[in-house]
């Protein structure tokens, strides 16, 4: 018993004199100071959030806020009540384009629960022709890239985190919309991140093209910014509390090389701490 408590004074010695070396190291002049990018990056603007997560953000514009679908082309043929759109007669598109976004949309599926697989609480949300699968899932089998939070035959979500029928779900969704060249070449594809009642289902996925049913994915050059569209699939999905906000790419402005500051001494940085 003594030689073990021994050679586990000797370890912890050991590793007590490792850690010392590591922490010295660390104070060494080498290591020391205080990295600067040389990149002069704008102020960030001040948004002020809603009251609650659901709640609009200063800076939304609200698609709908529970009085009427006066944002959407084609929202007469839908039926507002009790503060909800419910769907009705064909595709509603908003009547402003956005490109990269965060979109924040609840909806609910039709109580009591009819019909199975995809015939049961369908709709769809679309930026332009890409589209997050509407469905209700809960209890409710069907193809794993059509079901509630996939993207539409090419993605399944990563967890099924449904709500039950007459419950609202939630989609927060970050959207980066696909570029293309002056040749209509495609230079980045889209992007999706997606969180499900705030459980992440899409992580930075990156489509593969549009989504249709009857074909394989492919783009098509169109503008950056397209609208939003939700869709009629013969079922009375609910919505409220939808709202959008556009989102910039930050560009900032190199203003000197990178370097490093000891005290009041600035010595620039090459090879890869230079990029």
């Amino acid at each position: 018993m003594l030689a073990h408590w021994q050679n586990h004074d000797r370890s912890f010695s050991t590793v007590s004199l490792v850690t010392a070396m590591v922490l010295t190291s660390l104070q060494l002049p080498g290591n020391a100071g205080e990295y600067l990018s040389g990149i002069e990056w704008p102020e960030p603007p001040i948004v002020t959030p809603g009251m609650a997560d659901r709640d609009p953000p200063s800076d939304a514009v609200v698609l709908f806020g529970g009085h009427d679908a006066s944002a959407w082309q084609g929202g007469e043929k839908w039926t507002v009540e009790n503060e909800e759109l419910v769907v009705g007669k064909g595709m509603i598109q908003t009547k402003q384009a956005f490109g990269d976004c965060q979109l924040h949309i609840e909806w609910s599926a039709p109580t009591p629960a009819t019909g199975t697989g995809q015939q049961r609480g369908n709709s769809g949300v679309f930026f332009g022709p890409y589209e997050i699968q509407v469905l209700d899932c809960f209890e409710n089998g069907t193809y794993f890239d059509g079901q509630a939070a996939a993207i539409y035959k090419q993605q399944q979500p990563l967890v099924n985190a449904m709500r039950k029928p007459g419950e609202w779900n939630t989609y927060d969704i970050i959207w980066r919309s696909p570029r293309f060249a002056e040749d209509d070449t495609l230079t980045s594809p889209a992007a999706v991140t997606v969180l499900h009642n705030g459980v992440l289902v899409q992580n930075h996925f990156e489509l593969l093209g549009d989504t249709p049913y009857n074909r394989p994915p492919r783009y098509q050059p169109h503008p950056v910014k397209l609208p939003i569209r939700l869709q009629d699939h013969g079922n009375p999905v609910r919505f409220r509390n939808v709202w959008v906000r556009e989102v910039a790419a930050l560009v900032g402005k190199r203003v000197r090389s990178p370097a490093l500051r000891e005290g009041k001494t600035v010595t620039p940085l090459s090879g890869n701490g230079g990029k």
